[in-house]
């Protein structure tokens, strides 16, 4: 059986249902560490978190340490993509159980960086995502592609080619256990 987007976001979801239960706290300390670590070689640099649901990696610790650092914004969505916004509090809870600040005016096209939530990589290095296609509209959007990491609280990659061309490129992938920066040699 040949393998689609499709049962690979389904094999990698199970796999981090099951696996994340056990030592999510410790987990999440290592990710925070280690993102925490990579962002503070960047000064003043304009970066795009995510806030965390209750299934991928919580990086909220590494958002409000970097917020006083950089320009800090996470999504807002809007339609079948999102906008960003500055992080500021109180957060609300909108559509998917996912907590948003509240909306801007302010007009935000260049990023430096993009923290990304990922179910899975394939062999080109790109994002398999929860299928609602979300961050690659957005990244559609972008004048000038950022230094895209990766968050993922499982590891869960595979050699083969099974994302289409408009899936988002990472630059690199961070687990707990793991760092991996792509090849530039990788090509289809």
């Amino acid at each position: 059986m040949t393998l689609t987007k499709t049962l690979f976001r389904e094999k990698c979801l199970k796999q981090q249902k099951k696996q994340y239960k056990y030592n999510k706290v410790y987990k999440n300390a290592l990710i925070n560490r280690a993102l925490k670590k990579l962002l503070l070689q960047y000064k003043n640099k304009k970066i795009l978190f995510y806030y965390p649901l209750p299934i991928e990696a919580n990086i909220v610790k590494t958002l409000q340490y970097m917020r006083k650092k950089s320009e800090v914004y996470i999504p807002f969505m809007e339609g079948k993509s999102f906008k960003m916004v500055p992080f500021r509090l109180p957060l609300e809870k909108k559509k998917f159980g996912i907590l948003e600040a509240r909306n801007s005016n302010r007009v935000i096209n260049n990023i430096d960086i993009a923290i990304v939530p990922v179910v899975g990589v394939d062999g080109n290095f790109q994002r398999v995502g929860f299928g609602k296609g979300m961050y690659d509209r957005f990244f559609e959007k972008l004048k000038k592609k950022p230094y895209t990491v990766f968050i993922q609280n499982e590891y869960c990659h595979t050699s083969e080619y099974i994302c289409d061309d408009y899936d988002v490129k990472g630059d690199m992938l961070l687990t707990a256990y793991l760092q991996m920066k792509v090849s530039k040699k990788r090509k289809r």
